[in-house]
């Protein structure tokens, strides 16, 4: 399926070097079948200010060129825009987001809030009372909301265990990212990362077969 505009640069199947919403605006209408986003947000690391920056732990979290929340919102706007109808997109947000609420950018959107899944990474993090050990996938979905023929894999748990090598300091598990994939998608569908990261996405991606696109604004191939 041919989901990007004429005279794109931009590439299916490839690490693009690219700034997302550069990208996303390439996509043609209502041309992606799911669609992940990990926006690169300070989040917890602001609110505690742990003051770890510049040690081994944080110092590569806090290069990362992050998003405030005007550029969050137009990524999921234009996500929105790029979804065919009743595609889903999985939205990772931290513990500081995930309690402060994310339904406020969504709010221009035809896009539904319809579960969460909480993935346990397995190893302990930072935190002044309770150690975090989890990341949250929230699930949304846009209209018109339905699940039969959209979700086919009816036995992913909403509490996911998968260790994940450090090769991104936003490593994600791609063992979950499959199933989700295959889950919302068939043969020939196309995938969106705009802020990819560390490509896991993509990973997930090349094991069912299916079609990637996406990029990053630091990691990618030019």
């Amino acid at each position: 399926m041919t989901v990007l505009k004429n005279g794109s640069t931009y590439r299916l199947n490839y690490k693009n070097l690219a700034d997302g919403m550069d990208l996303i605006s390439d996509i043609k209408e209502k041309s992606i079948a799911t669609a992940f986003f990990d926006p690169q947000y300070r989040g917890v690391l602001d609110k505690l200010k742990y003051g770890n920056e510049g040690q081994a732990r944080g110092k590569a979290r806090c290069e990362l060129q992050q998003m405030d929340e005007t550029t969050i919102i137009k990524f999921i706007n234009e996500i929105d825009r790029v979804l065919r109808e009743s595609g889903h997109l999985f939205l990772w947000v931290d513990k500081f987001h995930l309690c402060q609420g994310v339904l406020d950018w969504f709010t221009d959107t035809n896009l539904n809030l319809v579960d969460m899944i909480v993935w346990d990474k397995g190893k302990i993090g930072m935190g002044y009372r309770t150690r975090r050990k989890s990341e949250y996938l929230i699930v949304f979905q846009k209209s018109p909301v339905r699940a039969k023929a959209c979700w086919t894999d009816h036995a992913i748990p909403d509490v996911w265990e998968e260790k994940t090598p450090k090769i991104h300091p936003h490593s994600k598990p791609i063992e979950l990212q499959r199933r989700l994939i295959a889950a919302t998608t068939k043969d020939g569908d196309v995938i969106l990362d705009p802020a990819a990261g560390g490509y896991s996405v993509f990973e997930a991606c090349k094991l069912l077969n299916r079609d990637f696109i996406g990029g990053d604004i630091q990691y990618g191939e030019n």
